[in-house]
């Protein structure tokens, strides 16, 4: 199955970071997080965790598009 890039926000950096990573589209905007070989949990803490279902919304950043995981379902 085809994965689509998606962005999670860093929690505890107070400049809002967000960290592109990789899931697989499900339906209605929900995404599964896959995991991935960079993801450090002692190095960086991401409000959605690999593995997680979320949905996702579409955002808009310097007329760029990008999907910003929003809610875990479940």
């Amino acid at each position: 199955m085809k994965s689509a890039e998606i962005y999670i926000m860093l929690l505890g950096d107070e400049e809002g970071t967000l960290r592109p990573t990789q899931a697989i589209p499900l339906s209605n905007g929900l995404y599964k997080i896959l995991p991935t070989s960079n993801y450090d949990p002692e190095d960086e803490i991401w409000e959605f965790l690999p593995g997680s279902i979320v949905k996702c919304e579409k955002r808009t950043y310097r007329g760029n598009d990008y999907l910003l995981a929003v809610e875990k379902i479940g």
